[in-house]
């Protein structure tokens, strides 16, 4: 339960929330200087997904007038295997600060997150995540007073499309094609294979796969593909965004990189950059003054490296904090 000494009524979130909860999003993005600015359609997707339980894993904080003044939700995505992940966010408007709302509504989503974890059916660790900027450390301190740490680090990359961009050639049937609805579910398994020596992550299901796009930009994202076996494989794909609300914020238009996959055995064949090449052509295209992306620095395909001889540079940082369980399906304090 949540304290009732704050100000604030709770109740669960609804989709009758989305405009009161885009503008206390925005609020406190803008409060909190945040790079970024959340599109009213990502609001949306919140609610979006057939596997989510909106009544029972989201919390709203209303004021004696009915205004949204605090929210808090998980997310305990379908086809995990080797980790049952519950995703945490959540945030209170500047004028309620410093009551002890933050952290009521962290130690609120940390108990829900255990429920959900001990009702698991599966053998495997947990984590409790929450992803925070670099610049945001007063966000920190509230996830470590709850026992969250800092374990993993990630850096935003730009690079200036004016630079030159680089075309390899490609060797033993493998192609660049324009990614199409046709490709999709291909990609999506590709993906899980590119992936699944990554920290961190689990196989997309068709639904999770296919929620959370109204960013996405098909027409600069691209397949490879590899003919040698006579019908087509996909062997690497790279998925790109198109986030107009952030460039006002950030002082210039871009193209953002979402995901980029080779799968293991096609390693070493020049995809990726062929990949890159052919997205940032596309951006330049279109307009747009520097690609972007956001990579893992401990990117086990050295992602990282290859970036920073593309041209890229670190332009922000971020990080996601967790509570690591053993094992799910037990009770936890």
């Amino acid at each position: 339960m949540l304290p009732g000494d704050l100000g604030l009524t709770w109740r669960p979130l609804s989709t009758a929330d989305v405009d009161a909860l885009y503008e206390l999003i925005v609020t406190m993005e803008v409060a909190d200087e945040q790079p970024y600015r959340t599109s009213h359609a990502e609001v949306e997707e919140i609610f979006e997904g057939d596997w989510k339980d909106i009544p029972a894993d989201t919390v709203a904080g209303v004021d004696a007038d009915g205004v949204l003044r605090a929210y808090a939700c998980l997310e305990a995505r379908p086809g995990d295997e080797t980790t049952q992940r519950v995703f945490v966010m959540g945030g209170v408007h500047p004028l309620s600060r410093g009551a002890g709302v933050g952290r009521a509504l962290v130690a609120w989503m940390t108990r829900r997150a255990k429920d959900i974890l001990e009702e698991s059916d599966k053998d495997v660790p947990g984590r409790i995540a929450a992803y925070l900027e670099d610049t945001s450390p007063s966000h920190w301190h509230l996830y470590e007073a709850a026992g969250y740490q800092a374990n993993r680090f990630y850096s935003n990359l730009r690079r200036d499309l004016r630079e030159p961009v680089r075309h390899p050639e490609l060797d033993g049937g493998l192609r660049i094609v324009p990614w199409s609805e046709e490709l999709d579910d291909a990609v999506r398994l590709a993906h899980n294979d590119a992936f699944r020596d990554h920290w961190g992550s689990e196989p997309a299901t068709p639904e999770s796969w296919a929620q959370g796009r109204s960013m996405f930009a098909p027409g600069w994202s691209f397949v490879a593909l590899d003919d040698s076996a006579g019908t087509p494989d996909v062997a690497a794909y790279l998925l790109s965004g198109r986030y107009e609300q952030d460039w006002p914020v950030a002082g210039y238009s871009s193209g953002y990189i979402e995901t980029l996959g080779v799968r293991r055995q096609y390693r070493g064949r020049k995809l990726a950059v062929a990949l890159l090449g052919a997205a940032m052509e596309a951006y330049k295209a279109s307009g747009m003054e520097y690609a972007e992306l956001d990579v893992d620095t401990d990117n086990p395909s050295g992602a990282f490296g290859l970036y920073s001889t593309l041209g890229f540079t670190k332009a922000q940082g971020s990080r996601m904090y967790s509570i690591e369980i053993e094992r799910v399906g037990v009770p936890l304090a």
